[in-house]
């Protein structure tokens, strides 16, 4: 079988991809991908997603344990254990936790894929980990290919076209066939890698950050292949596949 990969611009698209069945892939670069990929390499143990700060908070009274990430128009929130920097989750803070996430467009993303199947988190930092995870289980198991980017208020975002670029770049020819928009996001990353945070910082969402003063997270979001790990939306929660 050839797989076919496909990109939804956009969160609000993401039944598309659910109704094929396809093995979706996530991704909200800047920043809630970042941000659940560091927490998984310092060690969190479990990220829930929510839409909304109301269930955020019914889940940490249900659960007292649970630690609140999250933000608004890139702000941490009051009563909040961290916002959405990827820098906050260090290990001596996370480790052996579960965080409960409600972010401005990247956990909306995810909750509107629950109904598929097959649903992992993709940034700049697992890249490759991804691209080699998803291609091994679209192909054993007969599956197409959807990257749905989460977007700013449902607008395009480039940041997170670049990155589903770079994700889709590391599947290989044989095999594979590019929807015209995947192919134009693979040839984007293509003349952008050698200048990505550069690229990234014209931005939209990259000034807006910048203006906030979290340049830092912009810096780090866009590392390629910083981590192996493949985090698993599933059930509700994301863990590591």
């Amino acid at each position: 079988m050839t797989v076919t990969v496909h990109v939804e611009f956009a969160a609000k698209d993401a039944f598309r991809a659910v109704n094929r069945r396809d093995l979706i892939i996530v991704v909200d670069v800047l920043r809630s991908s970042s941000s659940i990929v560091s927490a998984f390499a310092n060690g969190v143990e479990a990220v829930i997603p929510t839409v909304t700060l109301k269930e955020a908070f019914a889940l940490r009274e249900q659960h007292p344990d649970y630690l609140l990430a999250g933000e608004r128009r890139g702000r941490k929130l009051r009563g909040f254990d961290f916002g959405n920097s990827p820098l906050e989750f260090v290990q001596e803070a996370v480790e052996g936790r579960t965080i409960v996430m409600t972010t401005t467009s990247g956990t909306g993303a995810l909750v509107r894929c629950r109904g598929a199947e097959r649903v992992l988190v993709g940034a700049f930092l697992n890249a490759e980990a991804v691209a080699k995870k998803a291609a091994e289980v679209a192909q054993s198991n007969g599956v197409n290919v959807s990257f749905v980017l989460a977007g700013e208020k449902g607008l395009f975002s480039f940041e997170d076209f670049l990155c589903s670029g770079s994700i889709a770049a590391g599947f290989s020819s044989d095999g594979f066939a590019f929807s015209d928009e995947a192919l134009a996001a693979v040839l984007a990353f293509e003349c952008a890698k050698d200048s990505l945070v550069g690229s990234v910082r014209k931005s939209r969402h990259a000034r807006h950050l910048a203006e906030l003063g979290s340049e830092r997270d912009v810096e780090f979001s866009c590392v390629l292949n910083r981590f192996g790990l493949v985090p698993v939306y599933k059930d509700g929660k994301i863990v590591l596949m």
